[in-house]
């Protein structure tokens, strides 16, 4: 068995643990669990350090369960948010149940007869049939309501003034309850999560001792962050998510791309599995060239093609070719529109109705339309001449051919200027 903690602890992963950890790890196989609220039908990057734990607990040996929060996505965890989230019906949480088990398969085996095969769990399985008598008697009398005050979760949404209803002050004895149960059915004796999660998995720990007398324990990732101190996996769009039609494979990709080279290197140890050697070899290709990005460009693959495979990882890298390195109509025509727009978001666009687009004579007609892309037909037919028009990616040498060349997607054309002026055509 690999020693996990030590796994963690040189990928800068680890940020509490309680005492003995260690020790129980090295006694045998163990299980632990890591908690997701089905909030939404897909995984964003922000889950992914907490994911991750688990590849690296699998893969040393140990067995994962994934609790997908069927009962706990009722409430919303008030841990560390300044407002109540909103309720969502069982319809919906499990749809979400659904779609995250598919994106969690990518990383975990959940298939064959090994003994360590990760499991998905769902506490709605076993909060549903509870009373809430049964509850406040059988769980509610173990944690007094200072413990529960005592929490930093808990403190800083009172300090703030915003209140906090019973129904999230809840939270924490449910998920508390949660570790008790697979603890008891599972035995599951590890939770893991993120360092905001550490007040509610303690009091799991607490539950089980005193409950049974049990032993328990815990372990927590740290809060990723970017170098320049803001929130890791937001852009302006909002989430990065796993999913493709939420998030493209190309915007993606992109993301993992335009890392600083102060985050490249911690997040190559944190959202891959390449080992030691590997990543300090990489990191020494950064440092001698820093403008190959290296790094960057090994981390955005590594990661692309674990969430949506090899197949949207070349595409992804056609079209980031497309404005940086030589590319064909062919590439071109290959991108979705989506992906189209994306590649080109920021280029300006010029419009003409298909009646328009038709009456049209020639390409420099076409090039010195109303000056949107020239301002006159002989600029137009002067850099032609010169070599410097392309369209489609196909360059133009006569001033005065038809436009013969085929639409993508069946309105687009792509104008490029010169060496880095584009310009799209819509006909519509």
């Amino acid at each position: 068995m690999k020693d996990f903690i030590a796994e963690l602890r040189w990928r800068g992963m680890l940020q509490d643990m309680t005492p003995g950890m260690e020790n129980h790890l090295k006694e045998g196989m163990k299980t632990a669990y890591l908690g997701i609220d089905p909030t939404a039908d897909s995984l964003h990057i922000g889950h992914l350090v907490g994911v991750m734990t688990l590849v690296h607990f699998q893969r040393s040996g140990h067995k994962p369960l994934a609790l997908v929060g069927g009962a706990t996505g009722m409430i919303g965890d008030p841990s560390f948010k300044s407002a109540e989230r909103n309720l969502l019906d069982k319809e919906t949480l499990d749809h979400n149940i659904k779609c995250i088990k598919n994106q969690l398969s990518k990383f975990l085996d959940f298939e064959g007869s090994q003994a360590n095969k990760a499991e998905l769990v769902n506490n709605y399985d076993w909060m549903a049939p509870f009373s809430f008598l049964e509850f406040i008697r059988d769980v509610g009398k173990h944690i007094t309501v200072n413990y529960m005050m005592a929490k930093d979760s808990v403190k800083r949404r009172l300090e703030d003034g915003n209140g906090l209803s019973f129904t999230e002050f809840s939270y924490q004895l449910i998920q508390g309850y949660d570790f008790y149960y697979l603890w008891k059915n599972k035995s599951c004796t590890v939770q893991l999560g993120g360092s905001d999660q550490w007040g509610n998995i303690v009091t799991g720990t607490e539950l089980i001792r005193k409950k049974s007398g049990g032993e328990a324990y815990a372990l927590t990732v740290p809060l990723i962050t970017k170098a320049d101190g803001s929130k890791f996996g937001k852009t302006e769009g909002g989430n990065v998510w796993l999913d493709a039609e939420k998030t493209s494979p190309y915007a993606f990709y992109q993301f993992w791309l335009n890392v600083s080279d102060e985050d490249a290197g911690k997040y190559i140890r944190i959202f891959s599995t390449l080992d030691k050697e590997t990543i300090y070899n990489l990191e020494k290709e950064q440092a001698e060239a820093p403008h190959l990005r290296v790094l960057q460009k090994e981390l955005a693959k590594q990661i692309t093609v674990w969430v949506h495979g090899q197949k949207e990882y070349d595409s992804a890298l056609k079209a980031s070719n497309i404005l940086f390195g030589k590319s064909s109509l062919e590439d071109l025509s290959l991108l979705d529109e989506r992906t189209f727009l994306q590649v080109f978001e920021g280029v300006p666009i010029v419009e003409l109705s298909s009646s328009q687009y038709k009456e049209i004579g020639n390409i420099t007609d076409l090039l010195g339309w109303e000056s949107l892309i020239f301002t006159s037909k002989g600029e137009a037919r002067k850099m032609i001449k010169g070599g410097g028009v392309s369209i489609n990616k196909t360059k133009i040498t006569d001033p005065n051919a038809t436009i013969d060349l085929p639409l993508l997607q069946d309105k687009y054309l792509l104008v490029q200027k010169g060496k880095k002026n584009y310009y799209i055509v819509k006909v519509s």
